[in-house]
């Protein structure tokens, strides 16, 4: 099962993730936690440039981020993304 959360900023989208996460047993994604853990990588050091510019980064860098992270074995039975489109 996969799961998108959208909501603007502080509607609770994190919170109701980590509730979901926690009882369907499949991880939390979000893409500004992604983007802090690609510090120091080639993806992060990417991101970094529209960053430091106070622009978004584009969605060509963070779908690659996505893409990664959904790859992993944890996300075989699904995940929940919030922070994304």
């Amino acid at each position: 099962m996969n799961i998108i959360l959208l909501g603007p900023p502080g509607s609770g989208k994190g919170t109701q993730a980590a509730v979901l996460s926690e009882k369907l047993k499949i991880p939390h994604i979000s893409t500004g936690d992604l983007l802090r853990r690609a510090i120091g990588t080639e993806l992060g050091n990417r991101a970094a440039e529209y960053m430091n510019r106070g622009e978004l980064v584009p969605d060509s860098v963070l779908i690659e981020m996505i893409r990664d992270r959904l790859s992993q074995a944890d996300c075989a039975e699904g995940c929940i993304l919030d922070g994304y489109p």
